[in-house]
């Protein structure tokens, strides 16, 4: 059967949200999303920087204008083009009007799902990057959106493909889940023993100045041999650049556990430029520059070999990062759950209460020189990492079952959306 094309403001109401003036945002009330908010919501990610508005404001809108509902679709219509959000049941926010388009009030011939489904496949971006206008920053409007034309099979065949595809999308989304509660694990069990001290065999073992026996105080520039910045390097091989090598940037640095698609771009080096800057199982990527808000500060990521496996040639990271190298290797899941602490935290007597944000206002040595960590016995280090190494190795098992799921539902998309698998 021949799907009919049709206009999507046909099918559905295509508009925006009410205007929100700076002067409206609070410190702590209804959520507030932007472009970048729905695009970490869609990626699984948590909001690195929440932003506000009152309940009384939100009240105020919805009694008179609506806000979105389960089952809407929202889309990132400035800068990156083409990132679709369907509201869930339990989502409460409000959003930015000209970042975000939202598509509501479907007709009983459109399933929201399967718009989101053509949005994201490879014909769905497509037409959207034809559809956008402007040079510096593309956008789109709602006026072009709505004279979109999109193959619409009939209903039920729309709720079959919905149902093939969500499969994968739940099974993403239940590793998802699984990761989140390992890192909490790897968390608690982190501040159990090396904030609280409430480490094994604690109640037998003397604790003088704040440092149980056996253990010491060190600056991290004492535990880590040496830390370098990456490079960029060239998009083509020239006689001098022919080095090939993956480049690591902060926002990729969630992904790598956490099985988000991504484009590690690949890029050449030169010899002297790359030795010396390969990573290796055990490394640890800190970023220390992303702007002067927390979400690019301080992220970071262990890098373990099934993670270089995945990647099937040399790792390097950007030039904004830092390549953070333990003086031996038993102290690199430490070393990282430290940092990882230090981000989560905010505010720790470890870290001299300096806030995650503060680190980019610090040149990095002397940040790496100033700052004080515990430095636990070889044997409870040991014991550590037994517990640590574990969950750390599940969250890599689940982030790869993410991408073979991503993979898979990629691969049928654009089949499912053609006709060409019978439903």
């Amino acid at each position: 059967m021949k799907w009919e094309n049709v206009k999507l403001g046909e099918y559905c109401e295509i508009t925006s949200s009410k205007r929100i003036f700076y002067s409206e945002y609070v410190d702590s009330g209804v959520p507030f999303y932007r472009s970048k908010e729905i695009i970490e919501k869609s990626q699984g990610m948590p909001i690195s920087e929440p932003l506000y508005i009152s309940q009384e404001k939100y009240d105020e809108i919805n009694g008179k204008f609506g806000v979105p509902q389960k089952g809407d679709l929202l889309l990132t219509s400035v800068g990156t083009i083409g990132v679709p959000y369907i509201v869930k049941r339990d989502d409460y926010f409000y959003f930015k009007d000209g970042n975000l388009t939202w598509f509501r009030s479907f007709s009983d011939f459109l399933l929201s799902k399967f718009l989101f489904y053509w949005i994201i496949s490879n014909e769905g971006q497509g037409v959207l990057n034809n559809t956008t206008i402007g040079s510096s920053q593309k956008a789109l409007t709602i006026a072009a959106l709505k004279n979109i034309e999109i193959p619409l099979p009939p209903r039920s065949i729309q709720a079959k493909i919905i149902d093939i595809l969500s499969a994968y999308d739940d099974l993403i989304e239940n590793n998802q889940k699984q990761i989140k509660l390992l890192e909490e694990a790897a968390q608690r069990v982190y501040k159990e023993w090396f904030v609280d001290l409430h480490f094994p065999g604690y109640e037998n073992t003397p604790v003088v100045d704040g440092v149980p026996e056996g253990w010491t105080r060190v600056h991290l520039s004492d535990i880590i041999s040496y830390e370098i910045g990456g490079g960029w390097g060239n998009d083509q091989a020239t006689d001098k650049y022919d080095n090939p090598a993956f480049v690591i940037r902060g926002t990729d640095l969630y992904g790598l556990t956490h099985g988000n698609t991504f484009d590690i771009p690949y890029r050449y080096h030169a010899k002297n430029n790359l030795n010396g800057r390969i990573l290796l199982d055990g490394d640890i990527v800190f970023e220390v520059s992303g702007g002067s808000k927390t979400e690019g500060v301080a992220r970071t990521a262990l890098i373990r070999q099934p993670i270089l496996d995945d990647f099937g040639g040399a790792v390097m990271c950007a030039s904004f990062c830092k390549l953070v190298r333990a003086r031996y290797q038993e102290l690199s899941q430490y070393l990282y759950d430290t940092f990882q602490y230090m981000r989560l935290s905010g505010k720790t007597a470890e870290f001299d209460k300096r806030s995650a944000s503060s680190i980019v206002n610090y040149r990095w040595k002397d940040f790496l020189e100033q700052v004080e960590v515990f430095l636990p016995s070889t044997a409870l280090l040991n014991r550590y990492n037994a517990i640590a190494e574990v969950l750390y190795s599940s969250i890599i098992a689940h982030s790869r079952s993410i991408i073979k799921a991503a993979q898979a539902r990629d691969r049928l998309l654009p089949k499912l959306l053609r006709g060409e698998v019978e439903v």
